[in-house]
């Protein structure tokens, strides 16, 4: 059995949405490896988010985001299945990071922005960043529509 430590534990948490058990198991079966954890709970998190998919995401927010000066703007129509997590924290962060995101390219369709990399973290994508919000939420999240104005 592999000396986990607590810091691991808790990020891993954070990052995958998982439960502290999950998370120790993960660890374990690492041998207490972080990435190697990491990368078989990233694995249940997108099997999770495949089950999901056909759930209706009938509630959700629009978040919008404004940058330079004013002179950049986008909205999101990000999508969930209830208001109760529409209105979590997480949610809208994670919404106004994907609407930061919007800012930066020219996105024409939804799925050009699901395969982009994500501006704060490269290694992901924000097809990623939704598979973890729909992990930890428990729902079916997605982008509804976007749209970007600049000066």
């Amino acid at each position: 059995m592999a000396n986990l430590n607590v810091e691991d534990i808790k990020k891993l948490r954070e990052e995958t949405g998982a439960g502290v058990m999950e998370v120790k198991q993960a660890l374990e079966e690492a041998n207490g490896n972080y990435n190697g954890a990491k990368a078989e709970l990233m694995k249940k998190v997108s099997a999770k988010a495949a089950k999901k998919a056909d759930r209706n995401a009938k509630d959700g927010l629009v978040v919008s985001y404004i940058h330079h000066g004013g002179k950049i703007g986008s909205m999101i129509l990000l999508a969930c299945e209830t208001d109760f997590v529409a209105k979590t924290d997480y949610f809208q962060v994670v919404g106004r990071d994907i609407a930061m995101q919007v800012c930066t390219e020219d996105y024409e369709t939804i799925e050009e922005l699901l395969s982009s990399d994500y501006i704060k973290d490269p290694s992901k994508k924000i097809s990623d960043l939704i598979e973890e919000l729909t992990a930890k939420m428990g729902e079916k999240i997605e982008i509804k529509r976007f749209v970007k104005f600049s000066l």
